[in-house]
C-alpha cells in the first residue's frame, strides 16, 4: 500500500511536475496554435467540453506519476482533433451544426423585454440593463434590441434611424416578432 505524504517526497516528483508540466504546456501551445483560431473562439458548448478536457487532462498529466509525456500529447492531440472534426461537421452540415451549436435569442425588442425568453434562458432583468449601461446607454429609449448570443455574450443594438435589421433578421423570424 502506498504511503500518503503530505508536506515532502522528495525532489524527484518535484522535477517531474516541472519537467512534464513545461513539456505538456508546450505542447498544449503548439497544438491550440495549429488547430486554429477557432479552438480558442468563444465556445459554444462542445467547445467548452474541449477546454474544460484539456484543462483536467493538463492537470492529470502534472499530479499523476503514471501518465508519460507522449500519452499527455496523444490526449491533447485527440481532443484538438476531435474539435477540429465537430467545427469541419458543422460548416458542411446544417443539421449538426443547429445540433451542437444554442441559437441566438432575442431578449428585448423595441421597448419591451420578451418575458418568455428570459425566463427560458434563465436571465433577469437587472443583467440585460447592466449589459445596457456597459454599452454607455442611458436608457432603453436608445436600444432597439438585446440579444442572448450563442456564446453567452450579452449584444446590445442600438436604435437607428435605418430600417436594415439584417443583423438580426432571422432571430425576430424565430421568434415570431415581425408583426410587433
Amino acid at each position: 500500500m502506498d504511503s500518503i505524504v503530505y508536506f515532502w517526497n522528495g525532489w524527484e516528483p518535484l522535477l517531474r511536475t516541472v519537467v512534464v508540466g513545461t513539456l505538456t504546456y508546450i505542447s498544449i501551445i503548439v497544438i491550440l496554435r495549429v488547430s486554429g483560431k477557432r479552438t480558442l473562439a468563444s465556445m459554444n458548448a462542445f467547445d467548452f467540453v474541449i477546454t474544460v478536457a484539456l484543462g483536467s487532462a493538463y492537470g492529470r498529466i502534472l499530479t499523476a506519476k503514471q501518465v508519460s509525456v507522449a500519452e499527455a500529447v496523444t490526449t491533447f492531440i485527440l481532443l484538438a482533433l476531435l474539435q477540429f472534426i465537430v467545427s469541419k461537421l458543422e460548416n458542411k452540415s446544417r443539421w449538426f451544426y443547429q445540433l451542437v451549436t444554442s441559437q441566438p435569442t432575442l431578449l428585448f425588442y423595441r421597448g419591451r423585454f420578451i418575458d418568455k425568453a428570459m425566463r427560458k434562458q434563465r436571465v433577469r432583468e437587472d443583467s440585460l440593463l447592466g449589459a445596457v449601461r456597459k454599452k454607455k446607454f442611458k436608457g432603453l429609449d436608445e436600444v432597439e434590441a438585446i440579444v442572448l448570443e450563442t456564446d453567452g455574450t450579452i449584444s446590445v443594438i442600438k436604435k437607428s434611424s435605418g430600417t436594415d435589421q439584417s443583423a438580426f433578421r432571422s432571430i425576430i423570424e424565430r421568434q415570431d416578432l415581425q408583426k410587433e
